[in-house]
C-alpha cells in the first residue's frame, strides 16, 4: 500500500489522509461498511476516485488499520481488493495473537 500511496500526487495523498482523519474524528459512520470488519472510505479529487479499505482495531476501535488502497473505476469494490484486505486483516490478527501468547509465557 505504501508503494501505491507514494505513486500519487501530494494533493491525492492529502485527500486520502483527510478522509481517514474524518473517520478518526467522526467514527465508522463516516465510512461505508462493506463486509465483516472491512470498511471503505472515499477520497475523491477532481478527476480520480480513491478508496481505502480498512478495519477498526484495538479495544476501543482506536486503530484504523489501512488494508488496501486503490483508484476506483467502477461502482462495486473489486473482489480481488476485498480478498487482499481480508487476507491482510487475518494476517494482522494472527500476528497479534502470536504476540499475546508470547507475552503470556
Amino acid at each position: 500500500m505504501h508503494k501505491f500511496l507514494m505513486g500519487l500526487t501530494a494533493a491525492e495523498r492529502a485527500e486520502i489522509a483527510a478522509a481517514m482523519r474524518e473517520v478518526s474524528r467522526d467514527g465508522l459512520s463516516a465510512a461505508k461498511h462493506l463486509s465483516g470488519d472491512i470498511y471503505e472510505v472515499k477520497a475523491d479529487t477532481n478527476d480520480k476516485f480513491f478508496r481505502v479499505l480498512f478495519a477498526a482495531e484495538g479495544e476501543y476501535n482506536q486503530v484504523l488499520l489501512s488494508l488496501e488502497a486503490f483508484a476506483k473505476k467502477t461502482n462495486k469494490t473489486p473482489k480481488p481488493k476485498m480478498d487482499k484486505a481480508n487476507d491482510r486483516l487475518k494476517s494482522w490478527r494472527r500476528q497479534g495473537e502470536k504476540l499475546r501468547k508470547a507475552q503470556e509465557e
